[in-house]
């Protein structure tokens, strides 16, 4: 069995849960054990989250991670996986498997049971590690998948390991709650209720009642408490005390001081044989109780990755073979044909092949409107199918997924850090020696200077000082705020992709959009149509798109798609050209009755025509846009700036309804337009310059058509049987959130510009409707860096918004780039903030949820550093000398058992952010 294994490095980063991680300083320790294993190439640890995340380079190996971490009193809890093996021919062959998978450098160890081919492995591969292991042993000739229908999420796994470590606290809250009680009760009821007292030293002697709290204390500290001592010492014999060690002093402190008074009084002077076991065992219950309410409150943090994951299908029926199968998600290949029922869940991304049906895609997008799929259109796993039944094609499986994706991006935001935790790690990983240094001193203090009995007093404050002191309250600010904020971002449609982003985005003052795509919808629309006198709107209609249905272009199928639904158009009226008519001069109002024009057959056009000044604007970005024939464009001037190439014919016969036409002779004039006979009669569709070559006048339309080209719209125009028609205009309409977009960043005191590769007439008319005042336009790739680097002279933090492939140079250069999330690959990639929705809307509010999460994160700094500044010099008697004030260790472990509580209660807050509308 000496043959060589192929394994496969993850290409992203692993993480992967820690177990018995108290505070921040356990954090340093977990990060630079990590940090030195061979294969590692950085290392960090997410507190809130107990999470280790590493780089993976060539040599790594989960084993000696796992190691690595154990050697300084951690345990490392990697995902098991459970898949089936086909086709093993005995024990040798589940050897041999065992030996390949284990070989895995993201295996920590695998199970292969020869007889039902069951085989269990426990990795650290994250959201791709199924696949890698699958693909590791098909490479040595094995054949892997699912054993269970339905796969349990990783998202699962970590809600039922948490839920396992708050029942186990509860468990010991419950058991030292109930040995703690009696003796809190015979020690503290005495002090406090004078009959008690003496009725105890009535019945039970001095010593006896120290034997009874002995064996109740002992319970409790060797218990529940058990946990603070396994780790705190040990962590403290490594040279790096963490929060366990405080209390594991603390508490052993005032037992062994107990024990000392109980056993050997001798050794104590009189005045000094006091017992603490109720303080002992009241600090391990309410420390205890802190971390029960701590974990409650920190699972609720995980909310936005639970139901994300609860959206994922449990299972799919999908056709192979001839036959129709139930199976597991994880199961699919790209290319199943995949068979969604009404109201059912899809299991993946795809493309509809046969059926028609509304998808309700609101858990992805936050579009609260069903959306209609029909064969060709996209399909998204997560998403809930209407009351159709639909086929489709899997495109994207697994981990490639959007949801999947987006879930992955939400963990990987929630286990960033920022900046600004650096600075708090370096603070943090100092202060529990720091707090033991002062414990020590304030003991060498009291028991010099301080009152009878010396020793008591010495011993009650430095107890006190290593109770009070709180590392978690400093170690849980940052990241759960960062949970919480991403989280909640999340729900918002708002994806943090880079920690730094959610720092950096709070104090953006220039934020920077595209147009195509990001301001607009990026999908042209028939916007308007004016008809001339003796024409009928709906006809002129049908007969220009059963023309145009020949045609592939983005305006073609603009003009089609409004012929089939038949929505009320806007309709212009034209003016001038002589036309004496009474109208209306609001070109976007709507509705507006149609208007009507004197037919017009002039044998030539005019001088006065709008040639030359009706340009067809570029409705995407003018570098990415194949031309409509009669798209050309030209400047005022009426010269020529961009040409025009042959228009794409498509042979698909013509449809159904308005589009049941007989179409022949169907012709493309290369930057003119287009024309067929439809149904006997001539049609000629295309710019004025077409209608000028055909002899007729389009003067009567001038107006207009002036009016809806500085509207950022494209005039066409046609001609029936020799006679000017209508004048039709074509634009990419803007999202409907655009122009509230742009006034809510704009009240957040944010500069807004525009950079797009279209030209400036449509640019600035788009600029105007939405409210930027700053264009640069016509401008490639490049020119949009550039335009960053001038937007950015000021000093200010920019922010770039973007969708396309000539985008991502734009958002890798901006301070934080952000994508539309219906945009490229290449842009999402190069983008720090993704938008899911494709909603402008999202930039407002990924500014508001990042402003929020910052001040959050100061709140609870302030607070946990406050806490410790001003209580520690409490719980060492700063107060005592003047105002005879002193600490007990049973106040300061309730203290600082809240203080963590405060941190993460102050973070959930962010759950309920209010965002702009």
């Amino acid at each position: 069995m000496n043959e060589t294994v192929k394994t496969i490095i993850p290409a992203e980063p692993i993480s992967v849960s820690v177990e018995g991680m108290t505070c921040a300083s356990c954090v340093r320790r977990v990060e630079v054990a990590a940090g030195k294993v061979p294969g590692v190439a950085a290392s960090s640890v997410n507190f809130a989250t107990k999470k280790l995340t590493v780089e993976p380079t060539a040599g790594f190996s989960a084993k000696t991670l796992a190691a690595a971490v154990k050697k300084i009193g951690y345990e490392v809890a990697p995902e098991t996986i459970t898949l089936s093996a086909h086709g093993l021919k005995g024990a040798d062959d589940a050897a041999r498997l065992k030996v390949v998978l284990e070989a895995g450098p993201t295996t920590v160890s695998a199970e292969v049971d020869a007889q039902s081919g069951a085989v269990t492995i426990e990795s650290m591969g994250g959201a791709r590690q199924r696949e890698v292991l699958v693909e590791t042993a098909r490479l040595a000739g094995f054949a892997l998948k699912a054993l269970d229908a339905v796969g349990r999420t990783h998202a699962g796994h970590e809600h039922m390991h948490h839920a396992g470590d708050e029942a186990s606290l509860k468990r010991d809250v419950v058991l030292a709650a109930i040995f703690t009680a009696p003796l809190f009760v015979l020690e503290m009821g005495g002090h406090l209720y004078a009959p008690m007292h003496r009725w105890l030293m009535g019945v039970i002697e001095t010593q006896t009642l120290y034997y009874v709290y002995f064996a109740l204390a002992t319970v409790v500290i060797f218990g529940p408490g058990w946990r603070f001592l396994k780790s705190g010492f040990p962590a403290l014999a490594h040279g790096a005390p963490e929060m366990n060690s405080l209390v594991a002093l603390g508490v052993s402190a005032a037992y062994l001081y107990s024990l000392v008074t109980t056993f050997s009084p001798g050794l104590l002077p009189d005045n000094a044989r006091h017992v603490y076991y109720e303080a002992a065992t009241v600090i391990v219950t309410l420390i205890l109780l802190g971390r029960l309410l701590e974990a409650r409150a920190s699972g609720k943090t995980g909310d936005a990755i639970r139901k994300l994951a609860s959206l994922q299908a449990k299972t799919a029926r999908v056709e192979r073979g001839g036959q129709t199968l139930d199976i597991a998600p994880e199961e699919l290949v790209v290319g199943d044909i995949i068979i969604i029922r009404p109201g059912e869940r899809l299991a993946v991304d795809g493309e509809v092949v046969e059926g028609a049906s509304y998808i309700d895609e609101s858990m992805i997008s936050g579009e609260p409107v069903p959306v209609e799929k029909t064969v060709g259109t996209h399909v998204t796993g997560g998403t809930i199918n209407g009351n159709g039944t639909l086929k489709f094609r899997a495109t994207k499986v697994g981990a490639d997924t959007m949801l999947a994706q987006i879930i992955a991006l939400v963990e990987q935001a929630q286990g960033a850090k920022l900046p600004i935790q650096l600075l708090v790690d370096r603070v943090t990983a100092l202060f529990v020696p720091v707090v033991i240094g002062v414990a020590v001193l304030t003991f060498v203090v009291w028991a010099i200077f301080g009152p009878q009995p010396a020793y008591t007093y010495a011993l009650i404050n430095a107890v006190a000082v290593l109770i009070i002191a709180c590392p978690c309250a400093m170690g849980l600010a940052t990241p759960t705020s960062i949970m919480v904020g991403t989280g909640r971002a999340a729900e918002l449609g708002v994806l943090f992709r880079k920690g730094e982003a959610l720092q950096a985005l709070r104090s953006a003052g220039v934020v920077v959009v595209d147009k195509t795509g990001t301001v607009t919808k990026g999908r042209p629309e028939l916007t308007d149509l004016v008809v001339a006198d003796g024409f009928q709107r709906h006809e002129v209609l049908r007969l220009v798109a059963a023309v145009e249905s020949r045609s592939e272009h983005p305006i073609a199928e603009a003009i089609v798609r409004a012929a089939r639904v038949e929505e009320p158009l806007p309709n212009p009226s034209p003016q001038g050209g002589g036309a004496n008519l009474d109208v209306r001069t609001e070109v976007d109002t709507v509705p507006i009755e149609t208007q009507r024009v004197p037919p017009v057959s002039s044998p030539r056009g005019g001088e006065g025509g709008p040639e030359g000044r009706m340009r067809g604007p570029g409705l995407r970005d003018a570098e990415s846009l194949p031309p409509h024939p009669a798209a050309a464009t030209f400047s005022p001037s009426g010269r020529r700036t961009q040409d025009a190439d042959s228009l794409s014919i498509s042979e698909r016969p013509v449809g159904a309804g308005v589009f049941a036409s007989t179409i022949t002779n169907f012709q493309s004039v290369t930057g003119y337009g287009i024309s067929a006979t439809i149904d006997g009669h001539r049609v000629h569709v295309g710019a004025d310059r077409f209608m000028s070559k055909l002899g007729l006048s389009v003067a009567p339309f001038a107006d207009t058509a002036q009016k809806l080209g500085d509207g950022g719209k494209t005039p066409l125009y046609a001609a029936i049987d020799g006679q000017l028609a209508a004048v039709i205009a074509v634009a990419d309409p803007l999202k409907p959130s655009s122009i509230d977009a742009i006034k809510a960043l704009k009240s957040m005191g944010i500069e807004v510009a525009m950079v797009t590769g279209d030209n400036a007439l449509t640019a600035k008319a788009i600029a105007r409707q939405v409210g930027i005042e700053k264009v640069v336009a016509e401008v490639l790739p490049e020119g949009k860096v550039q335009a960053i680097h001038d937007l950015r002279r000021g000093g200010k933090t920019l922010a770039f918004v973007g969708d396309g492939i000539n985008d991502a140079p734009a958002l890798a250069e901006a301070d934080i780039g952000i994508a539309i999330g219906t945009g490229t690959d290449v842009a999402i990639e190069s983008a720090d903030v993704v938008l899911v929705g494709g909603d402008l809307m999202g930039v407002v509010h990924a500014i508001d949820m990042s402003r929020a999460t910052m001040r959050n994160i100061r709140q609870n700094l302030f607070w946990a550093f406050g806490y410790n500044v001003a209580l520690i010099p409490v719980a060492a008697g700063a107060l005592y000398p003047a105002f005879g004030i002193m600490l007990s260790p049973m106040v300061g472990a309730g203290a600082m058992a809240l203080s963590s509580v405060f941190v993460l209660g102050n973070a959930l807050r962010l759950k309920t952010t209010k965002v702009s509308p």
